[in-house]
């Protein structure tokens, strides 16, 4: 998420250079990059040791995810507080620069009629744009809190059905995305039906006008 936040705030409050910032190798390298640091950082709570202090493990060879105070207190940092202070401060950013390109261009338009229009669909895209961001970053706040809420003030291992729940909360935010996103936008949707109906396999499928 903090790279799509990036990458919008490239789009929309530098156009001009996007092209030149955000090229096919530095995005690949950025992808490659999210996806190796995430498993290193991963692998740093997940422990085998059915021996270690304070944990209770059922069997023995089971991979046992484990948090105390000062992994917690790292993480919160690192994977939650720094993350969303980044996408919130670049969406804010970029919502507040569409709202003024938009009105600047409503203030340039001179026939009455035509500006009529401009200023409906402006209006639209001002509060599609402001419902998409509010419902992302609510989902993803009620998915990662009562995670982070136990790996800061509880130092045990996630055994109890509220720790049961707690991790599927946090995988869930990324289920729910896509269907954020086919919610609020059509051309995801029908991106995805291409990719479902294995039309994306078809010769031209390049071709093919999903916006």
């Amino acid at each position: 998420m903090v790279l799509i936040s990036v990458d919008r705030y490239v789009t929309i409050c530098d156009p001009l250079h996007y092209p030149t910032r955000v090229t096919v190798r530095r995005v690949k390298l950025c992808i490659s990059l999210c996806w190796l640091c995430s498993n290193l950082y991963s692998s740093f709570f997940v422990t085998n040791n059915p021996f270690q202090k304070d944990v209770y493990v059922s069997c023995l060879g089971k991979c046992v995810f484990f948090i105390d105070y000062t992994l917690g207190t790292v993480d919160i940092f690192v994977t939650f507080i720094i993350p969303v202070t980044v996408i919130v401060v670049l969406y804010v950013r970029v919502f507040v620069v569409a709202v003024s390109q938009a009105r600047a261009m409503r203030s340039h338009i001179t026939a009455v009629t035509l500006q009529h229009s401009v200023t409906v669909t402006s209006r639209k895209s001002e509060l599609k744009a402001a419902r998409t961001l509010g419902v992302l970053v609510a989902v993803f706040l009620m998915c990662f809190c009562p995670y982070y809420c136990v790996s800061f003030a509880a130092g045990n291992i996630l055994s109890s059905s509220y720790g049961i729940l707690v991790p599927c909360l946090f995988c869930l935010n990324s289920c729910l995305n896509p269907l954020i996103y086919a919610l609020f936008y059509p051309w995801f949707r029908r991106a995805v039906k291409l990719i479902v109906t294995l039309q994306i396999l078809q010769p031209g499928s390049r071709e093919a006008n999903i916006l």
